[in-house]
């Protein structure tokens, strides 16, 4: 079939690619003239890239491992030493780290809990550890059921110390969803932390060794177009065009510079954009239907992403750190951890800014300013006497709707990929799948999108199959 796709970020890449697996013919439509979406990079004018989000892949992210291993650009991911690195805000320029050993699950995840004797004490690890009992026992089925509940919440409830939610937790939420603990469901935290202590390498994290544009998507296009597919830029989607019977007759897409509005038909059609604009593209006779409305209940969340190049050497770890800062989520200094973006002499810090809503409408000088500040108290060494570190230059990109904001009671309003037009079909991090709004989410959504897709195109071909016969049996009786 020739299936359009709107949506170049991950989940709409990932799509296409399954989809020629299956012997189908995806045209990957994309408003903007980048690929990636929310993983999306740029280069400015002195060949610097910057980033949408810091974005790292985690050894429990198995359809992403896989969707590289396919693409055979294993080696582009940089694993990382395996450990957590945090911030110690009382004790500035120290780091707190939680290290994993060589060993099974979750001995090696119980190992670097209780190895930790900065952050928690050990009556708070034993409670922390009782309580996280249920949901190791009880699997996946009580990790969801505990949407009801945001992380603060659900630690009262197992009588978790609070304090553990502020040594470790707040920054673990603001990295996960970019929002505090008492905002996030604890389905969100529960099903990391599963995913974490069930599997040996499962919070072993890799860096990208380039930009996310050249070094995955770039790949993914290839893979597509040289299997009869197509993606094209500056092709935004301006409505859904529909049949009488509310299929999906086309998708109408805006002229770029003056040309003339496009009809563009095909056999089915999918949605792989972000929920807000999807929510503003459907149709009004779509908006009615109980299965669109839920759709009401998710939104974006705000986040904001900098980077920062300095005159000199502000760390020399290789490694994500989680801040602590209530400003910052996490960052790292890209110039250790990226092999395009490597320097011996100066650092280039991304950083995560998170929870965003208040500074998104702010300018980015006074964001700078702020971050600076924060900087400021985590390498006091460098910003203080006779010769202070220097900053060279900054960019800041503000997403005002990134992932789907997971506060408690999200998950009943995440839809299937499979909707109740014929034709239409879904594709997001969004949609329900067993991963939190993520790079692994995106990937494993359009993995299962195409899967449906494939699996009507079968049921329909054995119905016609079905048809035929019947029909040629009346033809032969007559």
């Amino acid at each position: 079939m020739r299936v359009a796709i709107a949506g170049a970020g991950l989940a709409g890449l990932s799509c296409a690619k399954y989809l020629v697996d299956a012997g189908h013919t995806p045209i990957v439509l994309e408003r903007r003239d980048v690929l990636g979406g929310k993983i999306a990079a740029w280069k400015d004018a002195d060949g610097d890239w910057y980033e949408t989000g810091l974005h790292i892949f985690f050894g429990a992210y198995p359809n992403m491992l896989q969707l590289f291993k396919e693409l055979d650009i294993e080696d582009r991911l940089q694993w990382k030493e395996h450990t957590m690195i945090f911030n110690q805000p009382d004790q500035p320029g120290t780091y707190s780290r939680f290290d994993f050993p060589d060993l099974p699950a979750p001995i090696n995840g119980v190992i670097a809990i209780l190895g930790n004797n900065d952050m928690l004490t050990w009556p708070e690890k034993i409670k922390f550890g009782i309580g996280l009992i249920p949901a190791m026992i009880k699997g996946q089925k009580y990790v969801e059921a505990m949407d009801q509940y945001s992380w603060s919440e659900w630690m009262k409830k197992q009588n978790i110390p609070p304090r553990v939610e502020k040594e470790v937790f707040i920054a673990m939420s603001k990295a996960l969803n970019f929002i505090d603990p008492n905002e996030i469901s604890s389905t969100i935290l529960l099903t990391a932390l599963n995913r974490f202590l069930q599997e040996k390498n499962g919070s072993k994290m890799a860096f990208l060794d380039g930009s996310p544009t050249e070094r995955l998507c770039d790949p993914l296009v290839e893979y597509i177009t040289a299997r009869g597919g197509e993606v094209r830029l500056n092709a935004p989607l301006k409505e859904i065009l529909l049949n009488e019977d509310g299929s999906v007759k086309a998708f109408l897409l805006r002229g770029m510079d003056g040309a003339p509005d496009e009809v563009f038909t095909a056999d089915c059609y999918v949605s792989a954009m972000p929920v807000d604009p999807l929510k503003v593209m459907l149709p009004h006779f779509w908006k009615q239907m109980d299965f669109f409305k839920k759709l009401d209940g998710l939104e974006g969340v705000p986040v904001i992403n900098l980077h920062l190049w300095f005159d000199r050497k502000l760390t020399d770890i290789d490694h994500l750190l989680f801040s602590r800062s209530p400003l910052l989520s996490v960052y790292a200094d890209m110039s250790n951890t990226c092999k395009e973006y490597a320097n011996s002499d100066r650092s280039m810090l991304e950083l995560v800014l998170a929870p965003a809503r208040n500074w998104i409408s702010k300018s980015d000088e006074e964001i700078i300013a702020a971050t600076m500040a924060e900087l400021e108290k985590l390498f006091p060494q460098h910003f203080t006497g006779d010769n202070p570190t220097q900053l060279l230059k900054s960019h800041v990109v503000k997403t005002p709707r990134s992932v789907y904001k997971a506060t408690p009671g999200r998950q009943a309003c995440r839809p299937d990929q499979k909707t109740p037009i014929k034709n239409f079909y879904l594709a997001g991090d969004y949609t329900m799948q067993q991963y939190l709004g993520s790079m692994e989410g995106a990937v494993l959504s359009g993995k299962l999108a195409a899967s449906v897709i494939a699996q009507d195109s079968l049921l329909d071909a054995v119905n016609s199959s079905s048809d035929y016969n019947t029909t040629a049996r009346k033809v032969q009786m007559v």
